[in-house]
């Protein structure tokens, strides 16, 4: 995720893959599963695609359970955010143990303490990251006695996918707030939505409308998003940046 610029005073340290950090998290650690609840967990499109896959739901159903959506946003994209409970204030999948969906939990889970900010650049399409520890009052993983590479963070805690996913993501909302997309209106809201977050239905609309009249797409790619579900995301977002952001990212069948 890209934040919001913080004042030089209040801005995190910015830490490279391959700078060092101490944190440890587990029933071992006092404030193991305080950071769980009274909080804000944003779920991107591949958070519901995966959770959905762990609960055996489609994501239309997941989404209606365990989400809640918040239409202002300053990228104008609605977004999803995770349903807490109503009286303990904390994620629904949190046990006394653990987490109960840890193999699929959402990535700001995985990555925490840490947070990432990646820029694309607009000239050779390059990406640039960076990493910072998330400081909690109640945190007491950094006394913790082990040191990671963030590198090796990251790839233990299984963010690498995350992280390719969620960037096709960040891409539109960058370019939502340039202001490069056409005027949006309700059915372009309905069109991301359906595509991002809904993908039963997008497959549908590929599948089963005059889609495939229109537009023509590799016979190896058709095969890949008629049954793998990531391989549809990834060409849900080729379809966004196509349809609003007039890229050429689909190709339309000469008649």
């Amino acid at each position: 995720m890209i934040p919001q610029k913080p004042s030089e005073l209040d801005a995190p340290k910015r830490l490279s893959i391959n700078d060092d950090f101490t944190f440890a998290c587990g029933p071992h650690v006092p404030c193991f599963t305080e950071c769980c609840g009274k909080l804000e967990l944003l779920l991107t499109p591949y958070d519901v695609l995966r959770l959905s896959q762990e609960l055996s739901v489609s994501s239309e159903a997941f989404i209606d359970t365990w989400t809640e959506m918040r239409w202002k946003t300053p990228h104008g994209f609605p977004e999803f955010l995770m349903k807490m409970d109503r009286e303990t204030k904390r994620c629904p999948f949190v046990t006394p143990e653990g987490c109960s969906v840890y193999k699929n939990r959402p990535g700001a889970c995985r990555i925490y303490p840490l947070g990432r900010a990646a820029t694309i650049n607009p000239f050779d399409g390059s990406k640039h990251e960076f990493y910072f520890t998330v400081l909690e009052d109640h945190c007491k993983g950094f006394e913790q006695k082990k040191t990671w590479k963030i590198r090796d963070w990251v790839a233990d805690q299984g963010m690498e996918d995350y992280n390719n996913i969620n960037d096709l993501l960040m891409e539109l909302y960058v370019k939502r707030s340039r202001g490069k997309s056409v005027q949006f209106n309700q059915q372009h809201i309905q069109m991301f939505l359906m595509a991002c977050y809904n993908l039963e239905k997008f497959r549908k609309f590929v599948f089963e409308s005059g889609f495939l009249k229109k537009f023509a797409v590799e016979p190896e790619r058709l095969r890949k998003i008629k049954s793998d579900d990531l391989a549809l995301l990834e060409f849900a977002f080729d379809w966004i940046r196509f349809a609003l952001f007039r890229e050429p990212t689909i190709q339309i069948i000469d008649k």
